[in-house]
């Protein structure tokens, strides 16, 4: 017997359900009377790491095309209810690898595991326990929201009573009526996320959910993956918007010509690759001049000045000697800002390192 807690979809009552490994179990929320229904997963994962239970396993996965590698003996895992980023140049071999994660493809060797199902022996298994976002999601212009996932419970083999709490939950319940050719981007990308939705997986794979969206549907967007991890779901997501990665991700892999160059929190990989944080200090009259007196002082690695704001890395310890410095010389400061080492920072110092740039 495996028990669980749900969060109703209208009402967000937590409601606890017992039932048997594969059984489908239909429910009427007390609270609010909302039907819906769950599938339990066919068995509960034994994968296990040193700090807990796993979501997903890859080891040693390798993928050609044409006699090149696309992935390169590709080895990491995801624990259960993380938010996993991740990243790399085009041409990384990201697709490649969430592709054999899906089944898509057939690797040329390696093994892939969800929740501790091999996706060779038990591909049907490890496939209910995933919800995927393409890039690109692509649905009937001439079905609304409502037709559209109706059509991809009949695929699932899902009941359809649960597609009005799904269009409610992110948030399209005004837009029901409409036809999806007649949706903006990130209206289809919410319907996106709903379709993933359905059957209640337990691990998310989300691919470029947030390119080529405004700042509002990336909030709305950032706003679900939270809601859907605090909900206990696995994340495993890709972005070229490496702000929202180092934003909501516990962890994240950097690959590089098929290979794993890093994985880690945004916090180590900067600690790692010794990137420092940076002063910007608004200076009154600066004209865009860097001060000769910070040219001179030992300790600043790096300054440049644009307009008014002066840039200045250097090591935690020397920041106050900055600031004397600039005092002293009779430069008058406005303002003084830290900027902590970013993602992006990290990602392209790791990739120059790759490539051969050196460190």
């Amino acid at each position: 017997m495996i028990t669980k807690t749900i969060m109703c979809p209208k009402c967000r009552n937590q409601i606890t359900i017992e039932g048997n490994p594969g059984e489908r179990k239909y429910i009427t929320c007390p609270n609010c009377k909302t039907n819906g229904v769950f599938n339990f997963p066919q068995q509960e994962s034994t994968a296990q790491s040193e700090e807990g239970p796993l979501a997903v396993e890859i080891k040693n996965l390798t993928k050609m095309y044409n006699g090149q590698k696309a992935v390169d003996n590709l080895s990491f895992s995801v624990k259960k209810g993380e938010v996993f980023g991740f990243l790399g140049p085009n041409g990384a071999g990201k697709t490649t690898t969430i592709k054999a994660l899906l089944g898509l493809i057939h690797e040329n060797a390696g093994e892939l595991r969800i929740n501790g199902h091999n996706m060779k022996n038990n591909y049907i298994k490890a496939k209910k326990e995933l919800g995927y976002l393409p890039e690109r999601a692509n649905f009937y212009d001439n079905l609304n929201p409502v037709q559209t996932l109706n059509f991809f419970c009949e695929l699932k083999g899902v009941d359809k009573s649960v597609v009005k709490p799904l269009i409610r939950e992110v948030g399209l319940e005004e837009a029901q009526n409409k036809k999806v050719g007649n949706f903006s981007k990130g209206m289809r990308q919410l319907l996106g996320v709903a379709q993933t939705m359905i059957g209640n997986p337990s691990i998310y794979i989300l691919d470029e959910p947030m390119g080529g969206l405004d700042a509002r549907w990336v909030k709305t967007i950032r706003d679900k993956i939270k809601l859907l991890n605090e909900q206990g779901s696995t994340v495993i997501f890709s972005s070229h918007i490496l702000s929202e990665v180092q934003n909501i991700c516990h962890r994240v892999a950097i690959i590089n010509k098929g290979r794993l160059i890093a994985l880690d929190t945004v916090e180590n990989l900067n600690k790692y690759l010794k990137i420092k944080p940076r002063l910007e200090i608004t200076i009154k009259d600066l004209t865009g001049k860097v001060p000769e007196v910070i040219n001179n002082l030992k300790g600043v690695e790096s300054a440049s000045a644009k307009d008014d704001v002066l840039f200045i890395t250097c090591e935690s310890k020397i920041r106050v000697k900055v600031i004397s410095a600039l005092e002293e010389a009779g430069f008058e400061i406005y303002n003084i800002k830290t900027i902590e080492p970013s993602l992006e920072e990290a990602f392209m110092k790791l990739i120059t390192m790759e490539e051969g740039g050196g460190r």
